[in-house]
């Protein structure tokens, strides 16, 4: 009874148990990932990279947008091509309506994404919105240029050693701000 408890203590979410409120502060002005407990930092990742098209609210499929918004790891891919990447889960509920309201989506992709949302699953990453938005390592890339310039499609990039690193931390579920 006691570690039911404590599952539940912990926090769980699609059945991964979720470090003690670790989360995520991505800031696209600083260009860091702090790694926070509840509001400790515990430890600061430096010179990310984020879209080409900057950060802000996604209007559209292909903009290179860094999306604003708080999300959480849907998923882990420890077989990218960019060496791991870490799923967010965009588009978010707020992100739905804000889509919705401009007219960027229909109700049948808005009711899509709320209930992926509702039950705690990727929300379809095949809308207008865009998806497979996430945090990745550069895998083969070539870290001069990540260095000196912004050349993601929307996600936020670290080196691989970086990313390395980071996996300790971050598991599905865990939160995720971007600002």
């Amino acid at each position: 009874m006691l570690r039911i408890f404590l599952l539940l203590f912990c926090g769980v979410f699609s059945g991964v148990v979720i470090a003690d409120d670790v989360w995520l502060l991505v800031d696209t002005k600083a260009m860091t990932i702090e790694v926070k407990k509840g509001q400790h930092t515990l430890e600061t990742l430096n010179d990310i990279a984020i879209g080409r098209g900057g950060a802000g609210f996604k209007r559209h499929q292909g903009d290179n947008v860094t999306p604003f918004g708080s999300y959480r790891i849907g998923w882990v891919g420890e077989q990218s091509t960019f060496r791991k990447f870490f799923g967010l889960t965009y588009p978010s509920a707020e992100d739905a309506q804000n889509a919705l309201e401009k007219g960027v989506i229909n109700q049948a992709a808005y009711k899509s994404i709320i209930t992926a949302h509702r039950s705690n699953q990727v929300p379809p990453q095949n809308t207008p919105l865009g998806g497979r938005i996430g945090i990745h390592g550069l895998g083969r890339a070539d870290e001069k240029i990540h260095k000196s310039t912004n050349w993601t499609h929307g996600c936020i990039a670290l080196t691989n050693v970086q990313i390395d690193h980071l996996s300790q931390w971050i598991d599905k579920g865990v939160v995720v701000k971007i600002k």
